[in-house]
C-alpha cells in the first residue's frame, strides 16, 4: 500500500529527467511559436531540463495533434496550441481523427492571441468603413488564412457585410502574410504576435481588431464591432499545453506551476506583451472547462459563418 501511494510522489520528484518536447502545430514565424518559443526558455529553466519546441504545421493543426494525441502519456511530450485544434477544428472538419477532450490533458491556459484585420498598403482603403466600400464595389477580394481564426472571422466579415471575397487557405500564418504584404492576396486576419511587426513598419496596414474592446497594444486600431455593418463581432484566439491523456496527475501539478509562475512573473510577462501576447494561467480544471465552453462557442461561430465542414 506504502509503495502504491509513494510512487505517484516519486515521480513528480524525478520528473523531469530528459528533455522535454513541445508541439506546436504552426509554422517557425507564427504567433503560436513566439508564445512557445519564450516559454520553453522559461520552463526550461525552471525545470532544470530543456525544452525543444517541435514545429509540425498543417492540415489546420490536425497534424500536430494527432501526433501529441498518440504519444506516451509521460509529461515529455506536450502541446502548445489554440482553439483551432482544440474549439474550431471538430466544427470545420467532417473527420477527426483526435478528441480535443477525450485525447488530452489540459495542463494550463496560457492567455490570448489578439487578431487584426490586415490588408496591403497597396489597396487604396485607410479604414472600415472605407475597405468595405471598396470590397462591395471590387467583388473578388482575396484573403488568406493560416488557422481557424483566420477562416472564421473572415467569413464572418463576409457574411456580416455583405462581400463576396474568395477563401485562400494556407498552411500557417507566415506564407499568408508574406502573400499579402506583397500583393498577390489582399487581406487576411493575422494574430497580434506575428503581425504587429510588420504594421508598425508599415508592411501591412491594420484596420481593425477582432475583440469587442480596442488592444492596449493597438490602441489606435478600432475594433470591427465600432462600423454599423459589423455590431457584436467579437472573436478572440487563446494559447493552452496540454498533455496526453492519461498523463500523471503529479506531472500535470507540475508542469502547471512552473507555467502559471510563467506568465505571472513581470518581467516574462512584458516580453510576452511586447510581440502581441496578452498572457495569465489557470488551473488544469479550468482549462478542461473552459475547453468544453469553447467547443460550443465555436460550433455557433462556424455555424453563424455559413461555413460548411469540409
Amino acid at each position: 500500500m506504502a509503495l502504491t501511494v509513494a510512487a505517484p510522489a516519486a515521480l513528480a520528484d524525478t520528473f523531469p529527467s530528459k528533455p522535454i518536447k513541445l508541439v506546436v502545430p504552426f509554422a517557425a514565424g507564427s504567433g503560436t511559436d513566439a508564445v512557445a518559443r519564450l516559454t520553453a526558455k522559461y520552463l526550461g529553466e525552471s525545470l532544470g531540463q530543456s525544452v525543444v519546441v517541435e514545429n509540425k504545421p498543417g492540415a489546420n493543426g490536425t497534424i500536430a495533434a494527432e501526433y501529441v494525441a498518440k504519444a506516451a502519456p509521460d509529461g515529455y511530450t506536450l502541446f502548445m496550441t489554440t482553439n483551432t485544434t482544440h474549439s474550431a477544428n471538430p466544427s470545420l472538419m467532417k473527420q477527426l481523427r483526435y478528441d480535443p477532450v477525450k485525447d488530452f490533458t489540459p495542463v494550463a491556459r496560457m492567455g490570448n492571441l489578439p487578431f487584426m484585420l490586415v490588408v496591403s498598403p497597396s489597396l487604396p482603403v485607410k479604414t472600415l468603413p472605407e475597405f468595405i466600400a471598396y470590397a462591395k464595389s471590387h467583388p473578388g477580394l482575396s484573403y488568406g488564412s493560416g488557422n481557424s481564426t483566420g477562416i472564421v472571422a473572415g467569413a464572418t466579415l463576409a457574411r456580416m457585410a455583405g462581400l463576396n471575397m474568395l477563401h485562400v487557405p494556407y498552411k500557417s500564418t507566415p506564407p499568408a502574410m508574406t502573400d499579402v504584404i506583397g500583393g498577390q492576396i489582399q487581406l487576411m486576419f493575422v494574430d497580434f504576435a506575428a503581425g504587429i511587426a510588420n504594421v508598425k513598419a508599415g508592411k501591412l496596414r491594420a484596420l481593425g481588431v477582432t475583440t469587442a474592446q480596442r488592444s492596449e497594444l493597438l490602441p489606435e486600431v478600432p475594433p470591427l464591432a465600432s462600423v454599423p455593418e459589423l455590431k457584436g463581432f467579437d472573436i478572440t484566439s487563446w494559447n493552452g499545453v496540454f498533455a496526453p491523456a492519461g498523463t500523471p496527475a503529479p506531472v500535470v501539478e507540475r508542469l502547471n506551476r512552473e507555467l502559471v509562475a510563467i506568465v505571472s512573473n513581470k518581467q516574462h510577462a512584458a516580453q510576452y506583451y511586447a510581440f502581441g501576447f496578452e498572457p495569465f494561467g489557470s488551473t488544469p480544471a479550468e482549462l478542461g472547462n473552459f475547453v468544453t465552453a469553447e467547443l460550443r462557442k465555436w460550433s455557433r461561430l462556424v455555424k453563424d459563418a455559413g461555413i460548411q465542414p469540409e
